[in-house]
């Protein structure tokens, strides 16, 4: 037999893993010392996005008020607040969550509560 029409071997490979749930879809988990390359949580990432993106139509005076702006985008004024409170995390968090560096506990639903305003804080809580 050629070199050119030998059949490769069957390599198997195991890793161990598990599945698990993380902004409404599933992930895999690798065990721990195992290093999976960083996935920024695009529900986060695009959450984070609306709410610099509606700061910024406040702030131009293109809406004079957030139930004004919440109207046009079509969604409660309640929402956007919380929406609009990401604004008020820390640079370093934000970056992390653009990252995909954040920890896992750290989901759209945990950021969309109340948290501290005081940046040493946020850091403390949102881990």
């Amino acid at each position: 037999m050629t070199r050119a029409t030998a059949v490769p071997e069957t390599v198997t490979i195991h890793v161990p893993f598990r599945i698990v749930k993380r902004g409404g879809r599933k992930e895999m988990q690798l065990p721990e010392g195992g290093t999976p390359p960083a996935r920024a949580d695009s529900t986060l990432v695009k959450a984070l996005a609306r709410a610099f993106r509606w700061k910024r139509m406040l702030e131009s005076g293109e809406f004079t008020t957030i139930a004004e702006l919440a109207e046009r985008e079509g969604i409660a004024p309640s929402y956007m607040t919380r929406v609009l409170r990401l604004t008020l995390l820390a640079p370093d968090i934000v970056e992390a969550i653009l990252d995909g560096k954040h920890g896992p506990a750290v989901t759209l639903a945990q950021v969309l509560e109340p948290f501290p305003l005081e940046w040493m804080e946020q850091r403390s809580s949102l881990r």
